[in-house]
């Protein structure tokens, strides 16, 4: 009887042990995976419509981030929902750093504001770094009777809600500052809403809508089919230094429009610094800055990870105030 107690006693201590050993080992498991990381392909999910400008530059940089991740940078486009059902993705993921991806505007600084989404788009992410700025704006027909914003303001003025406008819908960050400017000059547009900008040039060039609202591509306008003429963005920009800013024409509105890395909020600080690494060098590489300069005509504008997240908690405060003081409030 003793000896069998001894027994179940060694037992029993073995076991204990045992599982104070599993305990430390799966302690330390995580800080080893974060030191070999990645080990495996690097998921980027891009919550808009493949084709367009904003996809092209995307696939330009996690192409050139591979090199310095040692794995593959698969581009994986979520759409719809103006951008927040890839965000949302991205919120939902697993915190390991193998599913990163872009946060767009529209689903960062709008949406949650006036429709209810799984995420929020300060708490639930991690910047990584901006690598580019997005050449948003008004476009018009190569060939239109208009030649400046100011006449297509004449024009609605003079032809009440027949100005047709195309975005990507009332949802999308385009739409907010179209109707902003229109609030502000007294007048409106007829909003046509399509599933991408791809989709709203091909509409425009047929003739099919009087402006476009969005992402445009160089291509087109190089060829002479459309013509930029407001970009929606802070500041003047060296590919079309021609083109007048929002605060030109007197319309006091931040334009947010960037492109980022994301990751969930719970993806370790020292996996965030290995991905920043990887992109920064990425957006220094020849390729990229040959494809973004050249052919894209997208500039190359660079935050860091802070810069970001600082930047993002403010643009959000911004537009949760003008949001409240058009009366789109959730």
């Amino acid at each position: 009887m003793g000896n069998s107690f001894g027994v179940k006693s060694c037992t029993l201590i073995l076991m204990s042990f045992t599982l104070i050993l599993g305990v430390v080992s799966a302690a330390y498991a995580q800080p080893a995976e974060v030191a070999k990381y990645p080990t495996r392909a690097v998921t980027f999910i891009d919550p808009i419509t493949p084709g367009g400008p904003t996809d092209l530059a995307i696939r330009l940089i996690a192409k050139e981030a591979e090199k310095f991740l040692g794995q593959p940078v698969v581009v994986v486009n979520k759409t719809g929902g103006a951008g927040s059902i890839g965000i949302a993705a991205i919120a939902a993921a697993k915190p390991d750093g193998y599913t990163i991806g872009y946060a767009a505007h529209s689903g960062m600084y709008l949406i949650p504001l006036i429709e209810k989404v799984s995420y929020h788009p300060i708490k639930d992410f991690k910047q990584v770094m901006q690598f580019a700025g997005l050449n948003f704006g008004v476009v018009i027909k190569g060939d239109s009777q208009f030649k400046t914003f100011q006449d297509l303001i004449t024009y609605a003025r003079q032809n009440p809600k027949t100005l047709t406008c195309g975005t990507t819908g009332p949802n999308s960050m385009q739409y907010l500052i179209m109707e902003f400017i229109a609030k502000k000059e007294n007048v409106q547009f007829t909003h046509i809403s399509f599933k991408g900008n791809p989709e709203m040039q091909t509409a425009l060039i047929g003739g099919h809508i009087l402006f476009g609202a969005g992402d445009f591509n160089y291509s087109l306008v190089e060829a002479g089919q459309i013509r930029p003429i407001l970009l929606l963005k802070e500041e003047r920009t060296p590919e079309y230094p021609q083109v007048p800013v929002l605060k030109d024409l007197g319309y006091d509105i931040p334009a947010p429009m960037c492109l980022n890395v994301v990751v969930p909020k719970g993806v370790p600080d020292a996996i965030v610094t290995k991905l920043e690494d990887a992109f920064t060098k990425a957006m220094k590489q020849p390729a990229f800055v040959k494809g973004m300069k050249e052919d894209l005509r997208i500039p190359i504008v660079h935050r860091n990870s802070k810069e970001m997240t600082v930047y993002a908690a403010s643009t959000f405060e911004i537009y949760s105030k003008l949001v409240k003081d058009l009366g789109l409030t959730k």
